[in-house]
């Protein structure tokens, strides 16, 4: 790919101020995984509720990725992504500021923090509307690399909460969101091309296609199993592992890093290659790597390799799966990101509370993790099964200048 073309292609300070934005957005969105281990025993949580505190922002953000994506279209998606980082910022101000007592106000919080994980459903529209049909994949993936934020999160959360108490983390984190916020706000621009917004009853239209339900499935397993980990790890390597909250905190922020720099690789790839060839074989590899942890590892520094290999999987799968909603959905953009990623949220939850409530019932973790590598499989099946149609149709060469 030519660099310079890429570069001139389309608005480079927007897609910077679209990769910050997600990036802070998602530090604090899954700020409740690498502080788990305190909050835990501060507030004498068992294995299901840890479970379930972790994988409630996630279902938040889902849920509200839909909203967030109609927004998008009415308000356009600077104005969206200023109305939810707001709503973000007001939040935290009050966790840290009162301070959180109970388990159900760690939920409640956690409702809250859904609109950071909504972030999704702004910055990449933001971004891909600038670019044109042979640059979505790149695009999508340098500002999908916004990921990387639940590594930061991993990688300070826990020793910041050692050193000043984990309700002051709430506090300190919004030093970073604000100074990004402000840069987002002077830096940011809508392409000039938005599509005009449509009445609400037709957003919900799509879904009368087959292909995006397609997606929505393959994104729940691709960036569910991402930030379904990205959730999970740090408690997990401490019940596993024995790990110190601090420590378990950096074995994630490896984790958690790999999977998300490796998101616009995956879409590079996919551009030369195409999603579909990309796509499966990041399916092959993810349920390889998670079915390997579910049979069990006897060291941390094993399990840590191996989660690595998954995280890689998964963040070049996104990648693969966003170079391909584009070509598929270009006027619709906005609200497929908003269905798409809510999908994927949806399988984050389920990955982060399954596995929960595995340990809860079983006392191993093996149960939440086998399940989601047969997921995996599914995926693999269901992409084998279309491939063919949709390299004839919406993907033919006649019709996209990009490889499908």
């Amino acid at each position: 790919m030519d660099k310079q073309s890429f570069l001139k292609a389309g608005h480079p300070p927007t897609l910077l101020a679209s990769f910050l934005y997600f990036d802070l957005a998602f530090m604090v969105w899954v700020i409740l995984g690498p502080l788990g281990v305190q909050i835990a025993k501060d507030l004498g949580l068992d294995h299901a509720q840890k479970g379930f505190m972790v994988a409630v922002p996630v279902l938040a953000g889902a849920i509200l990725r839909i909203f967030m994506g109609v927004l998008v279209d009415h308000l356009k998606p600077k104005m969206a992504g200023a109305i939810g980082q707001v709503i973000v910022i007001c939040a935290l101000f009050v966790a840290w500021k009162f301070g959180i007592h109970s388990y159900e106000q760690t939920l409640l919080l956690g409702v809250f923090l859904g609109f950071a994980g909504a972030a999704f459903a702004v910055a990449l529209p933001l971004a891909s509307r600038w670019y044109p049909a042979e640059h979505q994949g790149t695009a999508l993936g340098i500002a999908g690399a916004g990921n990387s934020g639940t590594a930061l999160a991993a990688l300070f959360g826990p020793g910041l909460a050692m050193a000043y108490g984990w309700t002051n983390v709430f506090g300190l984190a919004l030093i970073p969101l604000v100074l990004v916020f402000g840069f987002y706000l002077v830096v940011a621009k809508d392409a000039p091309e938005c599509p005009p917004a449509k009445p609400l009853a037709e957003y919900f239209k799509v879904l009368k296609d087959k292909d995006a339900w397609w997606f929505m499935f393959f994104y729940a397993v691709t960036f569910g199993g991402f930030v379904g980990l990205a959730s999970s790890l740090t408690i997990y390597f401490n019940t596993q592992y024995g790990l110190d909250a601090k420590m378990a905190g950096y074995f994630t922020a490896a984790c958690v890093f790999a999977g998300s720099m490796v998101r616009p690789i995956g879409g590079r790839v996919a551009d030369r290659v195409g999603g579909i060839k990309s796509l499966s074989v990041m399916y092959v590899l993810a349920s390889l790597f998670l079915a390997i942890v579910g049979v069990g590892l006897p060291e941390a520094w094993m399990a840590l390799g191996v989660f690595v290999l998954a995280m890689l999987s998964l963040g070049m799968g996104n990648g693969a799966v966003f170079q391909l909603v584009p070509q598929r959905f270009r006027k619709e953009i906005g609200v497929m990101t908003g269905l798409v990623g809510m999908a994927g949220g949806v399988g984050g939850f389920y990955l982060a509370s399954s596995l929960g409530y595995a340990k809860q019932a079983t006392g191993s973790y093996q149960m939440g993790f086998m399940i989601f590598a047969g997921l995996a499989l599914t995926a693999l099946i269901g992409l084998t099964a279309v491939k063919t149609r949709w390299r004839t149709t919406w993907g033919a060469a006649h019709l996209t200048s990009a490889r499908i």
